[in-house]
C-alpha cells in the first residue's frame, strides 16, 4: 500500500517513494495520444492479409461444417435470386 503524507494544508499526498505520480493516465488527460497516420500502402497490406484470414476462415468452416455451409449457400443464392431484375 501506498504510504501517504499529511502536507502543511491538511491535504493527503502520495510519497513518490517506489511509484511514479505521473502516470500515462495523467498525461494522456488533456489531449490524446493518436498514432501517426498509416500510409495507403500499410493500409493495403493490412488489407490484403486481413482478406487472406477471412478467405482461410471461411474455407475452414466449409471443411468443418458443410450442411450447414451448403444450406447458406442456398439462402444466398435465393437472396440474389430476390432482388435481380
Amino acid at each position: 500500500m501506498d504510504e501517504q503524507k499529511n502536507d502543511k494544508t491538511g491535504k493527503r499526498a502520495k510519497s513518490r517513494a517506489g511509484t511514479s505520480a505521473e502516470t500515462p493516465a495523467d498525461t494522456s488527460s488533456d489531449t490524446p495520444v493518436e498514432p501517426p497516420p498509416e500510409t495507403p500502402a500499410e493500409r493495403r497490406r493490412r488489407r490484403a492479409a486481413f482478406l487472406r484470414e477471412l478467405t482461410e476462415a471461411r474455407e475452414l468452416r466449409a471443411r468443418v461444417q458443410p450442411r450447414r455451409v451448403k444450406t447458406e449457400r442456398m439462402r444466398q443464392a435465393v437472396r440474389m435470386r430476390t432482388f435481380r431484375i
